[in-house]
């Protein structure tokens, strides 16, 4: 009997993979629900694309760890992969009671925050970018708005001063970059952020989540906090900003989204819908390794070999019987934001400024449109994220005197609070 051949991982970095991650998707299935991916150059791992193996993968916290100490030499130091699975002191490599211990402070505390407020801020910042291009009736929607408005909130909610976003910006742009020196200066621009941060917030507390993470009952350490800290802006940031880009591509290049920003056709939650089913954020990520030699879905997986799940191809799975198309708008049942103990606990808020994003934009710039052809949109590369490298648009310029330039867009009513709360 001539044994099976083992399967060669399907690559899924590099333009090829960047222009068709479908076609990715389609190679990694004929090897079954679970598959070998190459994430890097030499580092391969296993793939989980079906819906139901994911479910399963994610909710069970007996065979499944969190902690990536054991594989992270495998990764070279200068890859951008490392930001990304480098072991921290935080929830998101948690196990067990200590990750529920950790899970606790940061979802109590986003539940403190009023959804209100929040849209509030959000439409603040908004208004804030919309004045500096709205002149020009060209821009750039990646660059200039959607990379920017999720800082600006996170700044703003955990609890620092408005100038202070540009830092956390470009801190948190250096560290995801590819250039190794780029790397170090935004990891140090980062440690100078937070300790500003956390000396601002010793010694004065406010109504903001850095304050409620050092007061939480749970009582965790300086160190503790700002690990806490760093894993929301890390793992917050670019999946908004991919979440904010895709919907508006969708929105720009969909008649029917497009007649909705007069007519009202489809609201903006269904678009943000559509883009969490078909566009996941967050490609492929969510990285566990098993306790001891597991048989999970027809794949031998060694004790300590690392299992990522593909969001974006278990959501577009065909064999596991998800919510069809006609039937997604609304159904929360996507893994845009995982699922089990490690569900993202900033969901709710996540949506809630994305959406108040995208409307006050459509609000103000009513006649907005894409400046490209749809399939000349393009990729960034990289295995984690599905990120636009750009969204071109154009409109008609406002006059300087025109009232959307100075606040709210008049005649605008107020649109209720977005609620897609999850337990925690």
């Amino acid at each position: 009997m001539t044994a099976t051949p083992p399967a060669v991982p399907v690559r899924i970095h590099g333009p090829e993979h960047d222009a068709d991650p479908g076609r990715s998707y389609e190679l990694l299935r004929l090897q079954g629900p679970v598959g070998l991916a190459e994430i890097s150059p030499g580092v391969v791992v296993h793939l989980v694309t079906d819906y139901r193996a994911a479910l399963d993968l994610l909710h069970d916290t007996e065979t499944w760890s969190k902690d990536t100490r054991q594989w992270m030499n495998q990764v070279p130091p200068d890859s951008p992969l490392m930001p990304h699975v480098q072991w921290r002191p935080s929830l998101f490599f948690a196990d067990g009671s200590h990750h529920a211990h950790l899970r606790s402070v940061i979802t109590d505390s986003f539940n403190l925050l009023d959804p209100h407020d929040v849209r509030n801020l959000t439409f603040r910042y908004a208004d804030t970018l919309l004045q500096q291009f709205a002149k020009d009736g060209e821009v750039d929607l990646v660059a200039q708005y959607a990379q920017q408005i999720p800082l600006m909130v996170f700044n703003a909610l955990f609890g620092m001063p408005d100038e202070y976003a540009p830092r956390l910006m470009k801190a948190l742009t250096g560290m995801v970059s590819s250039d190794p020196e780029r790397m170090a200066e935004g990891a140090q621009s980062l440690n100078e952020y937070l300790t500003s941060l956390y000396a601002a917030k010793a010694q004065q507390r406010g109504q903001d989540l850095t304050s409620w993470f050092i007061d939480h009952p749970n009582g965790l350490s300086p160190e503790d906090v700002l690990q806490q800290v760093i894993i929301v802006f890390g793992a917050g940031n670019e999946p908004l900003t991919n979440l904010i880009a895709s919907t508006l591509a969708r929105m720009l290049s969909d008649d029917r989204y497009f007649g909705s920003l007069t007519s009202g056709s489809l609201p903006i939650q269904h678009a943000i819908d559509e883009a969490l089913w078909n566009d996941s954020p967050l490609a492929n990520y969510s990285l566990h390794f098993p306790r001891y030699d597991v048989e999970f879905y027809g794949a031998v997986i060694r004790a300590g070999a690392p299992v990522m799940v593909s969001y974006a191809a278990a959501n577009s799975c065909p064999h596991s019987n998800p919510p069809n198309e006609d039937h997604r708008s609304g159904n929360k049942a996507h893994l845009a934001f995982a699922a089990g103990p490690h569900t993202c606990p900033a969901r709710s808020t996540a949506v809630l400024v994305a959406t108040a994003a995208i409307e006050r934009l459509t609000a103000y710039l009513p006649d907005i449109k894409l400046a490209v052809p749809p399939a000349e949109l393009a990729y960034r590369g990289g295995p984690i994220y599905r990120s636009l490298t750009a969204l071109p648009a154009r409109f008609t310029p406002l006059h300087p005197a025109d009232p959307r330039r100075h606040g709210s867009p008049s005649g605008q009513r107020p649109a209720e609070p977005v609620t897609d709360r999850v337990s925690a």
